[in-house]
């Protein structure tokens, strides 16, 4: 099967910033979705993963599998969050609330080692089984829960108990937040800022439609 071909036209920094924050939102919409109701849209939960798993990516397209469209769930409640049409409160808390923890991250020298260390052990893992084998998210649970979550700031996740307490359901909620660090960590490196989600809503808004116009 040919790999989907890498978007022709260079993205500036301002598609870039988008972008990654809208993996942010589509991990925080996963969560959601994982928590209310046991399933998720597989192809943005498949690019969460492998966007974690690629701790040294070819290029800044390559990370969500090289088309925005895998970030197609993101794009889309980014935008609702923008234009504050979000209906899921939970789901902007989320969000919001990975972005708060990657500025924790960032400030942890020796988490951030961790994590790339043990990262990079979780990769042979996934040659191994594949990127989405069971194994590869207990180990990307497990390594969310001894790190990220170890911070006094937790994010509290909601939904049904059931699903919650059910077998693998706290390690791929787990994966998708730790996935989610990844795209603010990401979204800052790119020039991302939280005071700009307020000054530059409508700059954000607009990079948004011309995605979501392609």
């Amino acid at each position: 099967m040919n790999p989907t071909p890498i978007q022709s036209a260079p993205l500036d920094s301002n598609g870039r910033q988008a972008l990654a924050l809208a993996g942010v939102f589509q991990a925080a919409t996963v969560v959601d979705q994982l928590a209310r109701t046991g399933q998720c849209d597989e192809r943005a939960w498949n690019t969460l993963v492998r966007a974690t798993l690629d701790t040294d990516p070819a290029s800044f397209e390559s990370i969500y599998g090289g088309h925005h469209n895998n970030l197609r769930l993101g794009i889309d409640t980014l935008l609702a969050v923008m234009s504050r049409q979000q209906a899921q409160p939970a789901v902007m808390r989320y969000g919001f609330s990975m972005v708060l923890l990657m500025q924790k991250l960032r400030d942890d020298d020796a988490m951030m080692s961790t994590l790339g260390q043990r990262l990079g052990r979780v990769q042979g893992q996934a040659e191994h089984f594949g990127e989405t084998h069971e194994n590869v998210i207990a180990s990307l649970g497990e390594l969310y829960q001894e790190t990220l979550s170890t911070f006094r700031y937790r994010i509290v996740v909601q939904g049904e108990p059931s699903l919650l307490q059910s077998r693998m359901m706290p390690e791929r909620i787990r994966t998708t937040l730790l996935a989610g660090v990844r795209f603010a960590l990401l979204w800052h490196q790119q020039g991302g800022r939280r005071w700009r989600l307020i000054f530059q809503r409508g700059a954000i808004k607009r990079t948004l439609r011309e995605l979501d116009a392609h």
